[in-house]
């Protein structure tokens, strides 16, 4: 059925689905780009200063990166962490306070290496209290600080099973009025008695916006509809005129036969 009004309707349908199947790619290029992962060299050493700053939060970029710091042990002042998982084993981390090489020398606690029990631990911190206090270099993964935690009922108020900068600096002796990072660094290389910490590298999940797929398919359902419609209108159209010209000639075969 060649019509002039339909032929302008079918490309009037033509236009509209093709611009909702543009729409709908639209939309399907944004559920990809929202699963496009920004890769950063975490295993690129890099200064601590480029990722972290004393007082200040660590940007989720710098979670987890390589960095190397120069600074001083401060002897006495190591703490054991318990509950610490070394991979598939639990046990104990010995944290030390790093003294950086910078103005007003901040903190940083320093976790220093993994143990299996807690008489272990102890008593590297022991020894590690009597370490040189000459200028070192770290390198290590930076990690954001851990909520503090408060010690079970009966056990050492001074117990700890998280990295916290905000409960370690109350540990820390003569460290009064001075700045802490709000991260600490898990040292590639352990402290003598104790075993390298498993520090692997960020892993990011990615998860596909299904919103902007579901968008995506109903601009295609909404094209192949204009389609659709288009058909239907011209379906009609050529049923009403087949039954006005049946009716037509039923009208003239009557009155011929009257």
């Amino acid at each position: 059925m060649v019509r002039p009004r339909w032929v302008l309707a079918l490309i009037a349908a033509l236009a509209i689905a093709a611009g909702f199947a543009l729409l709908g790619q639209w939309q399907l290029s944004r559920a990809v780009e929202s699963t496009r992962v920004e890769t950063h060299p975490t295993e690129t050493i890099v200064p601590l200063e480029e990722k972290a700053q004393p007082a200040e939060p660590i940007k989720q970029t710098s979670t987890g990166q390589m960095v190397s710091v120069s600074g001083r042990w401060v002897p006495g002042d190591e703490q054991v962490i318990g509950d610490r998982m070394n991979g598939a084993d639990a046990g104990f981390w010995v944290v030390s306070h790093l003294a950086v090489d910078a103005a007003g020398e901040p903190g940083l606690p320093v976790a220093r290496g993994w143990a299996a029990d807690e008489k272990t631990a102890h008593a590297i911190a022991d020894t590690l209290a009597g370490e040189s206090t000459d200028a070192v270099t770290v390198i290590g993964r930076l990690l954001p600080t851990e909520a503090p935690e408060a010690p079970a009922e009966g056990a050492d108020p001074h117990s700890m099973t998280t990295v916290s900068s905000a409960a370690l600096i109350n540990l820390w002796a003569d460290f009064d009025d001075q700045d802490v990072y709000t991260a600490y660094l898990v040292d590639t290389e352990a402290a003598a008695g104790l075993t390298a910490i498993d520090s692997p590298p960020p892993t990011q999940e990615v998860e596909l916006n299904w919103l902007n797929v579901f968008y995506a398919v109903e601009w295609v359902v909404f094209a192949g509809f204009a389609i659709f419609l288009w058909y239907r209108l011209v379906r009609d159209a050529y049923e009403r005129e087949q039954e006005e010209a049946a009716d037509a000639a039923e009208h003239l075969a009557a009155r011929r036969t009257e």
